[in-house]
């Protein structure tokens, strides 16, 4: 299945998880998403399952990080809720009679792999923690724009 948006939804909650350090509900970051929040809470059962947040029921409960923000990648996201190759590959085989038919799905395979082996290094190399800095200096730029 080819990447889907919920990537950037797990991603988004998670930061914001991280910029405000105590329990948000699902309904607090679907507003931010403009969503709804039992999609939210879908996208926040996949974070749960991979151990990357922890929720909490009752008054004062919600959503809160299991691991320090500079712990969780953007990989660690987006494997918690995607499935599948990021880039799809031939729904049906090709022909096996054709020149290209016959060679297309090896050479596409191993060009796909190469291309989602350097996205999931990249998405490594990036944290949660480093995104909610980033929302906090983009916050005090604008600030200081203000007048």
């Amino acid at each position: 299945m080819p990447l889907s948006s919920r990537s950037a939804a797990a991603t988004h909650a998670l930061t914001m998880l991280a910029r405000w350090d105590r329990a948000l509900t699902s309904a607090e970051i679907a507003d931010s998403l403009v969503s709804n929040p039992v999609l939210v809470r879908r996208i926040l059962g996949s974070l749960r399952d991979a151990g990357l947040v922890c929720s909490t029921e009752g008054r004062g409960g919600g959503w809160t990080l299991a691991r320090a923000p500079q712990e969780i990648t953007l990989y660690d996201a987006y494997i918690a809720v995607e499935r599948g190759p990021i880039l799809p590959r031939h729904a049906h085989p090709p022909s096996s009679t054709c020149e290209v038919g016959r060679h297309m799905h090896a050479l596409l395979d191993a060009e796909f792999r190469e291309a989602e082996h350097a996205m999931e290094e990249r998405l490594s190399r990036t944290t949660i923690a480093h995104l909610a800095q980033q929302v906090l200096a983009k916050g005090r730029e604008l600030a200081k724009r203000r007048p």
